[in-house]
């Protein structure tokens, strides 16, 4: 199962757009489950049937084919083979929506739909039940709400841009008969569910709203992250001195300069992700860290004897490639066991100083091990003597969720890889 954020709230709280700005922002899918409900209600409306009747409505059900699809990394809304997607959105849909939503036999009918989506992907769905009902074990569950007024006046807002004729009163009217009866149906009636936080948007903007709502993604993701881990003491301490007479080894023929050392975690593991110039490289990176790290290195290494030493300083092969799982197997039991993981995205090192295109590897790790990467930039120069120079940058670390892919589809993979990658470009001096 991916990781499921789940938004619920009253009509008009702004939770769609919210929810969408977040999942793009994270590279999630965004489910609109209120567009499914609208659907159902178009089709009911079209054929003049009563849309709070189960009578009428239920026996449709059977000719509804409702299918979610993604154009562009837009939900497109798609009923009996129609893109429905701004039909849906009329007012008059509105209310059958709220008619239908509250049948039983609809709601179960949409059930599968809403849950297998999570299971497939990592999403943001927004709705009215979806931390109480839909997705009860969501990860991260928010209450957005507003007031009835401020609600008004968005909506107003939203139908005059479309070119809508209708009055403030009218739509106060809607939204106060919508909240009544979506808080006092006999199924899964709109309420906040009791793990959920609240968030009052009646303030805020939408770049307000969705700080707001990363803010709580960011705290909740970081609590439910296991305890950190690290190597035994002793082997730290033996680890750290060889790298410190590494370090001042290296410090002969080229100066060696560290910088954004605040940003380096003090305790657990994690993976280190650094662009790749030199073959001093791991050594000048791990030397700050306070972990001992292990290292993903290129199976060809491995055929020059002398080099199988690497092997006590944790460096394992990997055949570059393909789908390496004795290597991602490794990794994992790193991980686990309380070792940092340095891996080179780009496979090989640079032979022009410029930064390649990233392999995926580092991604199948962070999501099998859900580990947080620390992207560091590396930048050789040359000083006025001519010796060489290099600069050692380390960001911001990246948490585990933000890079997590569940479906492994190519776009998903190109998203996180691409996080990664642009913390790395960063750092570098181009």
């Amino acid at each position: 199962m991916g990781i499921s954020i789940a938004l619920d709230g009253p009509s008009g709280a702004g939770k769609s757009t919210i929810a969408k700005e977040v999942a793009r922002r994270l590279g999630y899918v965004y489910v609109d489950t209120g567009a499914l409900y609208r659907s159902i209600g178009l089709y009911a409306y079209r054929l003049g049937k009563k849309t709070n009747g189960a009578s009428e409505v239920v026996p449709l059900l059977s000719d509804i084919k409702l299918e979610l699809k993604y154009i562009d990394g837009t939900q497109r809304v798609i009923l009996n083979g129609e893109d429905v997607s701004e039909a849906i959105r009329a007012p008059e849909i509105a209310m059958a929506a709220s008619g239908v939503s509250a049948i039983p036999e609809v709601r179960e009918f949409l059930l599968d739909l809403q849950r297998n989506m999570a299971e497939k992907y990592n999403i943001v769905m927004d709705g009215r039940d979806i931390g109480t009902v839909i997705l009860p074990n969501a990860q991260v569950k928010i209450f957005i709400t507003a007031s009835a007024e401020e609600r008004a006046n968005r909506r107003l807002k939203e139908h005059l841009a479309k070119g809508q004729e209708i009055s403030y009163e009218e739509i106060l009217k809607e939204i106060n008969e919508r909240d009544y009866n979506d808080s006092h149906r006999a199924a899964a009636p709109l309420k906040k569910a009791d793990d959920a936080y609240e968030l009052d948007t009646s303030n805020l903007d939408i770049d307000g709203a969705v700080s707001a709502v990363l803010g709580i993604v960011d705290e909740k993701m970081n609590a439910l992250r296991p305890a950190p881990k690290m190597a035994p003491p002793v082997n730290r301490f033996f680890y750290r001195l060889v790298r410190w007479i590494a370090l001042l080894i290296l410090r002969i023929p080229m100066k060696i300069e560290h910088e954004g050392l605040e940003n380096i975690p003090k305790t657990g593991s994690y993976i280190v992700a650094p662009n790749h110039h030199t073959l001093m490289d791991p050594v000048a990176v791990s030397v700050k860290i306070p972990n001992i790290s292990a290292y993903m290195v290129k199976d060809d290494v491995f055929k020059v004897k002398i080099l199988h030493i690497l092997k006590i300083f944790h460096a394992f092969p990997v055949k570059r490639g393909t789908s390496d799982r004795s290597a991602i197997k490794t990794s994992l039991d790193y991980l686990e066991r309380g070792y940092n993981l340095t891996i080179f995205p780009e496979g090989t090192r640079s032979k022009d100083g410029k930064l390649g295109a990233f392999k995926s590897g580092v991604v199948f790790v962070a999501s099998e091990a859900n580990a947080d990467v620390l992207p560091v930039g590396i930048t050789l120069k040359r000083t006025r003597l001519g010796r060489k120079h290099l600069i050692v940058r380390y960001g911001k670390l990246i948490p585990y969720y933000k890079v997590k892919v569940n479906s492994m589809s190519s776009s998903e993979l190109k998203h996180s890889r691409d996080i990664i990658l642009n913390e790395v470009k960063g750092l570098i001096d181009e």
